[in-house]
């Protein structure tokens, strides 16, 4: 693999998405970035008073659309100042640790803020509804399908506002991973064969 490699992940709520994300990672011996490029954001505009969960909160301020989509850069008045500023801010964030070196982005929309990136490999990870449900009782402190699943809404809102894409879709990644039936250091190893090939 090119010793410069970024590697970002998008992922269904309830797949194990973070977790490969820690294996692949740890097997290439580079960092893993998610809620500190939030926090980076958050300094950067001078938020500094909120918890984790109001920051969480204003990431996920994006509301159903009726008509189109819209790319962060001309979405116009349909959001507050603060979540804009936030995506903003976070996609500023993704293109300077991308820069820094080889990195796991995982979730930021990073896929589409560093798509023009020539050492970027975007990923989306999901599994089957019956392999959600159980790592929702299990992993996800016993949440259901349905919760999980209202999770995905919000993260295909909020990527299909900011990217004018479909959140998920083939077209927008360079590989598409279904974890339900293999242990995910196997997924993960394959990913890194599969990305030594192609690169």
């Amino acid at each position: 693999m090119n010793s410069n490699t970024v590697i970002t992940i998008s992922r269904q709520y309830g797949c194990g998405g973070r977790e490969l994300a820690e294996i692949l990672a740890k097997k290439l011996n580079v960092k893993l970035y998610d809620r500190q490029i939030v926090h980076i954001a958050a300094a950067k505009l001078g938020i500094n008073d909120l918890s984790e969960q109001d920051l969480l909160d204003l990431e996920n301020t994006v509301h159903p659309l009726t008509l189109t989509f819209m790319p962060f850069h001309s979405f116009g008045t349909r959001m507050g100042e603060s979540s804009r500023g936030m995506f903003l801010s976070e996609a500023s964030v993704v293109r300077k640790l991308a820069n820094d070196g080889p990195c796991v982005i995982l979730g930021r929309c990073a896929d589409y803020v560093l798509e023009d990136m020539p050492n970027h490999f975007s990923i989306f990870v999901c599994a089957n509804d019956e392999y959600r449900e159980k790592r929702g009782k299990e992993v996800y402190e016993g949440k259901t399908l349905k919760e999980l699943d209202a999770e995905n809404e919000k993260r295909a809102r909020y990527y299909n506002y900011y990217t004018g894409k479909k959140w998920g879709e083939a077209s927008n990644y360079d590989l598409i991973v279904n974890t339900s039936n293999a242990p995910l250091d196997k997924i993960a190893d394959a990913i890194i064969e599969y990305i030594n090939t192609v690169k």
